[in-house]
């Protein structure tokens, strides 16, 4: 039976055995389903093909959030490289995982090899970089766990940035995590050109 996770402040999500979708597979298509009857909520699918929900955000998380993505979406402009994007948009892995990270960022040219049919659904790619802020309700282990998802399903680049313990965990290929405590700025060079996204600014 496929299982639903709730995100919670619990110290696990909480299970729920959803049997509208049991015990067949979800596919792409009740997924997409799914979401789009559950709007108002983040919704990702894990290579297991367990269905998170998780909540929306609380307001200074939300403020955290915009001030990221404007920082992101600064650079990106001026780099002109790639495409950005925020938490709304979903992709899928290759190995099958549907994520949204709260900012993502592909380049270009990876970016245009997608048809427009693909770009219009959970595009098949996974970013090129990736950044999730751990809200009060995600799990430290999860979020690195997630974090290790994305590198090992092609991201360059992934920033875990913690504001309860004020640290930025930075995930590279074939590289132990770093964990920088209380940055003024974590450098993104060489995969953002030139990008330093400010700490000071977000905390």
């Amino acid at each position: 039976m496929t299982k639903l996770l709730v995100s919670s402040t619990a110290a696990e999500p909480l299970q729920i055995n959803i049997s509208p979708f049991s015990p067949e597979t979800i596919t792409d298509e009740k997924f997409y389903e799914f979401c789009q009857k559950n709007s108002d909520l983040r919704i990702e699918q894990t290579a297991e093909g367990e269905i998170v929900v998780m909540p929306p955000a609380f307001s200074d998380e939300g403020n955290r959030n915009f001030k990221v993505l404007l920082e992101v979406g600064k650079w990106a402009r001026k780099d002109g490289t790639g495409k950005g994007f925020d938490s709304s948009a979903g992709f899928t892995l290759p190995n099958g995982a549907k994520r949204s990270p709260d900012t993502s960022w592909i380049k270009l040219d990876r970016w245009s090899a997608l048809s427009e049919k693909q770009k219009s659904s959970f595009a098949p790619i996974c970013p090129d970089f990736v950044l999730e802020l751990r809200s009060s309700s995600d799990t430290l282990s999860g979020l690195q766990d997630k974090m290790q998802e994305y590198i090992d399903n092609g991201a360059q680049l992934g920033l875990l940035v913690d504001p309860k313990n004020r640290t930025v965990h930075l995930y590279r290929p074939n590289q132990s995590p770093k964990i920088v405590k209380h940055p003024k700025a974590v450098d993104c060079s060489p995969e953002l050109p030139g990008f330093k996204l400010q700490m000071v600014r977000i905390w």
